[in-house]
């Protein structure tokens, strides 16, 4: 699991910050591809990327604010012509819909592939064997949801040569006990699982956050967070700004992290604002408060280990 920074910025694109857009690459666990927001010219970072748009299966927009979703059509029609054939699932706020219709409509553009939209609501949006996708409106100046992304505990790892003393030789058996599965041997045996495991593996936690005041939303869905992705449009000092704006500082984030016990905080939808040369700072003013603190960069990624 790793978390790939293609816009990073705020309000506009910038030379050193295009509008925010994140990516999940779930390429081990599901051979996926995540997407959060579809800023302006999106497509046009992923070809500075190993991404493929035709492993895109989800993108869950934040809000429909134009930093957030003008590169959405593009990146869509672009995708019929790279090979893209499975269905895409777009979640967002109610006007989603009508937003990605009309464009389409208005400029004759037709899918290759099934494109599913989904007009989310707070509470449980997501879930299957692997991931849980919880969604929180946060305070913003129009709907703004923040998304918790929640694997679910992997099975410990195989005991295999406990198994072999058992008396259960290598083979489909293995597999099934790999799963959790209980299995009956030739001889009558029925093998639980448990004894032959691990401990479990604990699934990863990964919040990503739209634009947002601070709140006590946000610390839901952070909540023992790997990584928190949030807003910090504006530096420390300018609460007020932030406030008057629907925004957050970045002392702010390190409060909401904090608060939530997450384990690591990212800083992104950066105003430009702040040059280069003031991005050190911004990430100090966090790190005054929650020292496990970055700041994205296009192109930055961070990689999410299972823990052993």
């Amino acid at each position: 699991m790793d978390v790939f920074f293609l816009g990073t910025g705020a309000g506009m694109p910038a030379k050193q910050r295009n509008v925010t857009s994140i990516a999940l690459k779930l390429l081990e666990e599901r051979g996926a591809i995540w997407l959060f927001d579809c800023g302006e010219a999106t497509q046009h970072q992923i070809l500075h990327t190993s991404i493929k748009p035709r492993r895109i299966e989800k993108i869950f927009i934040t809000h429909l604010h134009g930093d957030h979703i003008y590169g959405l059509p593009g990146l869509l029609s672009s995708r019929s012509f790279q090979g893209g054939e499975t269905e895409v699932i777009l979640y967002g706020p109610k006007g989603l819909k009508e937003f990605v219709d009309i464009s389409f409509s208005v400029s004759q553009t037709f899918l290759k592939y099934p494109l599913k939209v989904v007009e989310v609501e707070e509470g449980l949006i997501f879930e299957d064997e692997e991931f849980i996708v919880e969604a929180r409106l946060l305070e913003h100046g129009i709907p703004s949801y923040g998304y918790r992304i929640a694997e679910k505990d992997r099975p410990g790892t195989l005991l295999a040569e406990k198994l072999i003393e058992a008396g259960i030789k290598p083979g489909p058996l293995f597999k099934k006990i790999k799963n959790g599965e209980t299995v009956e041997l030739e001889d009558g045996r029925i093998i639980e699982a448990a004894p032959f495991l691990g401990p479990a593996q604990k699934g990863r936690v990964v919040t990503v956050l739209g634009d947002t005041r601070i709140c006590e939303a946000a610390v839901h869905l952070a909540l023992d967070a790997d990584l928190l992705i949030h807003e910090a449009t504006f530096s420390n000092g300018e609460e007020k700004l932030a406030f008057e704006y629907y925004h957050s500082t970045t002392t702010q984030a390190a409060e909401i992290a904090q608060k939530a016990g997450a384990k690591k905080l990212c800083l992104t939808h950066i105003s430009s604002r702040y040059n280069r040369e003031d991005w050190t700072r911004l990430e100090k003013e966090s790190q005054a408060i929650f020292p496990n603190t970055v700041i994205a960069e296009d192109f930055k990624e961070i990689s999410l280990p299972i823990e052993k």
